[in-house]
């Protein structure tokens, strides 16, 4: 399979299970009962709606910062793929293929509801994370690859040529 190949496929994956999990949570869970739903001592459900970026900073209330923010996921989805095309290797293709998924995943929710559905939450003794999706954790998964990637040696392909 191509590093593209594989790309694409991954970020479809990011998508679909994103919105799925996404619909699940507002569709299916009985927030109206119960704000929080504790499902272990450290991981909780909690609806969260993020009108701003990554840790809810910059909160947008306006429908300017609204579309805004679609557009930059837009904007990241479209670079993103293109830059995919000419992957070379795995790490990269997947890295890639995570960051279009979550855009576009996080892109869906703030176009048909205005903010990001966020609702799972990780703690431990007092501590706690930010709420999060699915979507936002393959961004931050991405992260991680693209950052191993860039510290990853290259062939020389004028070498390989010889």
């Amino acid at each position: 399979m191509t590093p593209t190949r594989l790309g694409a496929l991954v970020a479809a994956f990011v998508l679909i299970s994103d919105q799925i999990t996404k619909y699940w949570a507002l569709d299916v869970l009985e927030w109206g009962r119960a704000g929080r739903i504790f499902v272990t001592a450290w991981f909780d459900l909690v609806l969260v709606w993020n009108r701003g970026i990554s840790y809810g900073l910059f909160q947008q209330e306006s429908d300017f910062g609204r579309w805004a923010l679609v557009a930059i996921a837009i904007a990241a989805a479209i670079g993103c793929s293109i830059w995919l095309k000419s992957a070379d290797n795995r790490v990269l293709a997947v890295g890639l293929g995570l960051i279009v998924g979550g855009a576009i995943g996080n892109g869906i929710d703030r176009a048909i509801h205005g903010a990001v559905i966020d609702f799972v939450s990780l703690h431990y003794a007092g501590y706690y994370w930010y709420v999060f999706n699915i979507a936002d954790a393959a961004i931050v998964a991405a992260v991680a690859a693209l950052v191993y990637d860039s510290f990853r040696p290259r062939r020389n392909v004028a070498e390989n040529e010889e």
